[in-house]
This record gives C-alpha cells, structure tokens and sequence, in this order.
C-alpha cells in the first residue's frame, strides 16, 4: 500500500508565449486614416531640387512647377479570427476567452509592421555587406547617406529599425553609450520588476528600435534600416482596429475576430537605408 497520493496543480493564470505582442512601428512612420475607399493617395511635394534664378533678359521672371508625386497605398482586409467551442473552454486550463482575445491583438499587430518593414525591404540605397559587422561607423554612414539626399535630421524623426544582434554590437560601443550622444537611456527610471513594453533608445536624435522579425535574422546577411517618418505612410480604415468577441448559442462556441483594413507605402526611396550586416555570431 502507497502512502503518497500526489496532486497535480494546475495554475489557473495563464503565461504569454514569447512572442511580439503590439505594433513597434506604426508610431514612426507617416499615418492616414480612410473613412470610405480602397486605396490613400499619399502626396510627395517638393522644389525638385531647383535653385533660384535671376531676372531673364527680358525682365521677366522664369517660373517653374513644383515637383509633385502621388503615391497609393492599396488598402487589403487583414483579419485573424479565434474559435473555441464550449467543452472545450469549460475543460480547459485558464482563462480561454482571454487569451483568443491576447492572440488575435498579436496576429494584426505582427501584420502592420510586417506591411511596413516589406515596404522598407524594397529601398534601394544599400550599404554594409554579409561581412559587415554592426558598429557605430555603419549607422554614421547610414545617416550620412540620408544627410546627402537632403533628408532632415530632426530629433525623433529617423528611425533606425535593427536587428537584436546590431543593438548588442552598439552597446558595446564607449561613443554610443555615451552621455554627450544618448538624450534617452532605455534603463533610466525602470524597476527591477519585469514590463512587458518595447525599448527605445535615443541617440543623437535618432530613434533606435530592437525588432524581432526582421530579414534575415541570425544569419550573416541581417537587415536593419534607417529611415525618415516620411519615407514610408501607412493607412488604416477609420475606427482603426475593429474587435469583436462574441458566442454563438446553437453550436455552443466562442470566437474572438480582430480585423482590419490597412496597407503601407515607400512614399520617397532616398528616406530609406538599408544596412546588411553579419549577426550570425550572436544567432
């Protein structure tokens, strides 16, 4: 005879799976809202790098057009849609109605910035190599690729989007840590206690972003961009996300729908560059 009888607890809370829970980029880049239509037309305007002119010989002045270019964002329906009949959230372990609605919150927003890194993976202003180490010196010769297609440098407005692996290289670096560069430390003011919430550097105004489904990661061709807000629009439908959580009573199941009508841009190329770099070592 046994004098042990041993009980399995089971924890009624549920844990979140590691993976990307909210939007990282929708804040960085150029946003519209669509009340009625299918597509946005984003307007590029501009002098055409034109320069100013004296008087002709005639006394006139010569006049020019300015340089304007419409750009559309197709908007696509994108919907993620949970079901779970009610025997099976009765038996099973946890909140089962939380946790349709945490998971299709993730799948949309994982989709808006997979619409926008797509977008910045067809830039064409390319520097580093599968060779290349992330340094300090491969973001310089990043910004001054932007510096020269007269792109402003304002605080907040350049985002560079990069892989762990390149954060890991810079935070090594003593000029990046630096105080005369860093106008935001990521630690300053947090608890010991865990958040779930993205870091956001700040140095020498740009926008730094650790993003975790990027090209090529942990691989010798990794890719990271550094790029203007308004290079790259999105639009989504008015009322921005629609969720709906509801239960069907003839067939006894639960769903939990998120959906939404959204699409992304490269609004101007010369906003975009995009950085190759060997992560493989910390894959």
């Amino acid at each position: 005879m046994s004098d042990t009888a041993f009980q399995t607890q089971y924890r009624d809370e549920f844990v979140a799976a590691f993976e990307q829970h909210e939007s990282l980029l929708r804040e960085v880049v150029t946003t519209e809202g669509i009340v009625k239509g299918g597509s946005v037309i984003f307007q590029v305007a501009g002098s055409g790098s034109a320069s100013a002119v004296t008087r002709g010989v005639n006394g006139m002045i010569p006049a020019r057009s300015d340089d304007l270019t419409q750009n559309t964002c197709t908007l696509t329906e994108w919907h993620d849609l949970v079901r779970k009949s009610q025997f099976n959230i009765f038996a099973s372990q946890g909140n089962q109605r939380a946790i349709m609605q945490m998971s299709t919150m993730a799948v949309i927003n994982r989709k808006v910035d997979e619409l926008i890194i797509n977008q910045l993976a067809t830039g064409t202003v390319a520097i580093g190599s599968s060779s290349a180490i992330p340094n300090v010196s491969l973001m310089q010769n990043g910004r001054v690729k932007l510096s020269n297609a007269s792109v402003p440098m304002e605080t907040g407005y350049v985002t560079l989007l990069c892989q762990p692996s390149f954060i890991a290289y810079l935070e090594q670096a003593p000029e990046f840590a630096h105080a005369d560069y860093v106008n935001l430390k990521p630690y300053a003011g947090e608890s010991s206690d865990w958040t779930d919430k993205k870091m956001v550097y700040k140095w020498k105004k740009f926008v730094i972003i650790e993003h975790p489904n990027l090209p090529g990661k942990g691989t010798s061709s990794e890719k990271n961009y550094l790029f203007h807000k308004s290079a790259i629009g999105h639009s989504m439908g008015s009322g921005e996300v629609d969720t709906t959580v509801g239960y069907n009573d003839e067939q006894q199941y639960s769903f939990a729908r998120v959906s939404a009508f959204m699409g992304a841009k490269l609004l101007q190329n010369a906003g975009v560059v995009v950085i190759t770099c060997d992560g493989s070592a910390y894959a």
